[in-house]
């Protein structure tokens, strides 16, 4: 992982959860393991259209050494690897289960906010 500039806070547990699953796609990362493991393609294909390969490949990185997702070497000589959760990255299911849930109940009032913005 490259150097960030500010150090983590270690002093603060939600500070903590943001460093390791804030960020703009690793949430979508670990939503997208859910079902099992996904070669770098298929997540790639996954993400919103504005998601770039650079920056997903950082985050999967950061994901990979914080041990929430393991990176595992399908076939060495074709360089094929794919990425799974961990057993760490699994006790994250049920919050990124709730943000779902919650996402899908805020869903209405946001395209009704969205209606009175455009008029």
């Amino acid at each position: 992982m490259y150097n960030k500039k500010i150090p983590i806070d270690t002093s603060c547990g939600f500070r903590v959860a943001l460093e390791v699953i804030g960020g703009k796609w690793k949430p979508y990362i670990i939503y997208e393991l859910l079902d099992g493991p996904r070669r770098p393609g298929q997540l790639m294909r996954a993400m919103p259209p504005d998601a770039s390969e650079r920056v997903l490949s950082q985050q999967l990185k950061e994901l990979v050494e914080y041990g929430v997702v393991e990176r595992r070497v399908v076939d060495p000589v074709c360089k094929h690897t794919d990425y799974s959760l961990t057993d760490l990255g699994r006790s994250l299911i049920p919050i990124i289960q709730q943000l779902r849930d919650w996402g899908e109940g805020f869903r209405p009032k946001l395209e009704e906010i969205l209606q009175c913005k455009e008029q």
